[in-house]
């Protein structure tokens, strides 16, 4: 790893602690007190370090009191599970009977919260899993860097050591759609089907054009996030969409170390590790659930600049998310209600559920129906 990515995972590390501003007004006040001690020319800029240290450690105390309050009401509804030095929260509910357990990746490096009320929807016809990725919800940070590669073998990993019994249907959207499926590819046997919603294709990141969405929700984003938080500036940023932990730094340092994966040079990087190519799949039941088209999208086709250019952006985002079908032969493709975006999991729900229900139902009765 480059030097001065090492520094960088290592700095994300640390104010992954929610502790963390304390030493570093420490380290500040220790600066204002040796410029005081140079002499008389030196009093008034140690005095400002000595004023900003304070005003860190009073930030630094509320911070710490907000998520001790928020940790006290909301704790973890289901396990702490322990991966290998560091614990993810599941929360598994219903019975599987004769049909697989289903298991919720949210898109983003949301936590598992984020797809509540589609497991509320499954949870009374299977088995339904909601995961919490090292950093989110209630599991803690992990080791720096995050990568895909190595969450898909953390989400294996703590369905394992939770005892729950697979194979399992992974439903994943967005970015955890790109997670679930490179857990298949790692562990085929684990994993009875896939459900992809509107899954990132790493093309897009590596070959496409520029995509405002992406720089906003880029890893400088999530680290000043991080920084105000570990300061007691709370409102208005974050990774977590979830109130249940509140507020903690370690949602946007993950948030901020995964997604440097998502520039050219961090995928050009992860490629063989997090890409999942053609024929990687076999014969899994894999079903490829997106829009027609990019209702919700004219923010990435404004950018294009002119109307020739837009039609390309919009050829190549339409088609690269087909890839995902040649990774398996029992891959088909489902079309997501008219008139939904790339959020359309949120929007037409109850159309997911069924969705996944519809899957179940075949590999209960061993006829996943064949690729189109």
């Amino acid at each position: 790893m480059h030097p001065g990515m090492r520094a960088t995972h290592l700095m994300l590390a640390l104010i992954s602690r929610d502790w963390a501003g304390l030493p570093i007004a420490l380290l500040v006040a220790a600066g204002g007190g040796w410029c005081t001690a140079l002499g008389a020319a030196w009093v008034v800029p140690g005095a400002l370090l000595l004023g900003v240290a304070a005003l860190l450690a009073a930030g630094s105390l509320r911070h710490l009191v907000h998520v001790a309050r928020a940790g006290a009401s909301n704790p973890p509804p289901g396990r702490m599970v322990d991966v290998g030095g560091h614990r993810m929260h599941l929360l598994a509910e219903g019975d599987s009977a004769t049909r697989p357990a289903v298991v919720w990746m949210p898109g983003g490096h949301a936590p598992g919260h984020a797809m509540h009320h589609l497991h509320t929807m499954l949870r009374e016809h299977t088995r339904s899993i909601l995961i919490d990725r090292p950093g989110s919800g209630w599991s803690d940070a992990g080791p720096f860097p995050r990568t895909t590669a190595t969450e898909a073998a953390e989400l294996l990993t703590v369905l394992e050591r939770a005892g729950e019994e697979g194979p399992f249907v992974f439903v994943g959207h967005s970015f955890g759609g790109l997670l679930v499926a490179n857990a298949a590819r790692c562990r085929p046997d684990l994993v009875a089907g896939l459900v992809l919603l509107d899954p990132t294709p790493p093309d897009v990141i590596t070959y496409g054009p520029p995509n405002p969405v992406l720089r906003q929700s880029g890893p400088r984003l999530f680290l000043r996030s991080a920084v105000r938080k570990l300061f007691g500036i709370h409102s208005g940023a974050g990774a977590e969409p979830s109130p249940a932990v509140g507020s903690r730094t370690r949602a946007d340092c993950a948030a901020a170390s995964i997604f440097r994966e998502l520039t050219p040079a961090g995928m050009a990087a992860v490629g063989w590790q997090t890409m999942v190519y053609d024929g990687d799949l076999g014969d899994l039941p894999l079903l490829l659930v997106a829009p027609r088209d990019l209702t919700g999208g004219e923010q990435v086709l404004d950018a294009a600049g002119d109307p020739e250019e837009a039609v390309r952006v919009r050829r190549f985002y339409l088609t690269t998310r087909e890839r995902f079908l040649a990774t398996s032969t029992m891959a088909r493709r489902v079309h997501a209600p008219e008139g939904t975006g790339h959020g359309f999991p949120d929007e037409v729900p109850g159309f997911v559920a069924e969705t996944v229900r519809t899957l179940l139902s075949e590999l209960e009765s061993n006829r996943p129906a064949p690729s189109s």
